[in-house]
């Protein structure tokens, strides 16, 4: 029985992609050659651009039309199964965990530096009208977009509603829904969430 053992590696990479980080010389023959060609392509197609040494897993789904791009800066990294959606901005070394679902609606989402997102989030810069006499999906739709600052930890599961700040240096624990600004350095918790913390006090 033979196996592909690049193609498990290249698995392996698209669902913890920080290991692309790490390789040895002898992986990073193929790797970097692998994706030059899927970052080649996706800014063919799409309205998108990307900083230095990024990674995008092949089975993550980025779509920019003119108008709602998405840039990348250095060393950012998205991983498979995401769904991402412009106008997103991405700073420099953002990481994008697997299954994870982003769109910026029209004012778009802003993600500064060295933030993490853990896998299944889902960050929606955009909402539907409510008004009982007409349909939901025939109401006007509102985009207020949605900033997250630096090193910002968003925990698996989470969500992020339209219009919110998250300050920098917080952490949004796992499961809880984000319906109000952040305070930098605030620790999140809960649906709706709440401040349970500060990480200046943590050791």
């Amino acid at each position: 029985m033979s196996f592909d053992y690049q193609a498990q590696h290249k698995q392996r990479l698209a669902y913890m992609p920080w290991l692309y980080y790490t390789l040895k010389p002898k992986h990073k023959q193929w790797a970097l050659p692998w994706q030059a060609q899927i970052q080649s392509q996706l800014c063919a197609l799409e309205t998108i651009t990307l900083g230095d040494n990024c990674f995008i897993a092949p089975q993550a789904r980025l779509f920019a039309e003119p108008g709602r791009d998405i840039t990348m800066g250095n060393q950012c990294m998205i991983a498979a199964d995401s769904f991402i959606h412009g106008p997103i901005s991405l700073g420099n070394e953002v990481a994008i965990n697997h299954g994870c679902s982003l769109d910026g609606g029209r004012a778009g989402i802003i993600i500064g530096d060295k933030t993490r997102i853990a896998n299944n989030v889902t960050i929606y810069a955009f909402n539907h009208g409510m008004n009982i006499r007409q349909s939901i999906y025939q109401q006007k739709v509102s985009s207020e977009g949605i900033n997250i600052g630096e090193d910002v930890w968003i925990g698996a599961q989470a969500g992020i509603v339209d219009g919110v700040n998250i300050g920098s240096h917080s952490v949004i624990g796992m499961g809880a829904i984000v319906t109000k600004d952040v305070a930098p350095y605030a620790i999140m918790a809960g649906n709706p969430a709440r401040q349970i913390g500060d990480r200046r006090d943590k050791p």
